[in-house]
């Protein structure tokens, strides 16, 4: 099963901040993820100004338990720093300009 995420973060004044001191857990846990052929894709959205202010991640679990257990060891949602987060089951179709073989 495959998983969007498109997570907002907070737009108090220390919402940037709060994102780059949870930052390194965050990448750490996304490696572990990697690690196991979970992860399709994951970056930063941005705003104008180039500053990061929510993330999109494309995971790949076999079931939604999986999944679920992801986002409770996610660290952005722990600290508090996702807090507008809507999550869609898609279809992954092509990856790089590859059909996507799914784990």
């Amino acid at each position: 099963m495959q998983f969007a995420i498109t997570a907002y973060d907070g737009k108090d004044e220390g919402a940037l901040e709060r994102r780059m001191a949870v930052r390194p857990q965050h990448l750490e846990n996304i490696a572990r993820v990697k690690e196991t052929g979970s992860v399709v894709c994951a970056g930063g959205i941005t705003n104008e100004a180039g500053q990061l202010v929510g993330s999109v991640v494309v995971l790949d679990f076999d079931t939604k338990e999986q999944f679920d257990a992801y986002m409770e060891s996610e660290p952005y949602i722990k600290a508090g720093v996702w807090q507008d987060i809507t999550v869609n089951t898609v279809n992954v179709l092509i990856v790089n300009d590859e059909p996507y073989s799914q784990n």
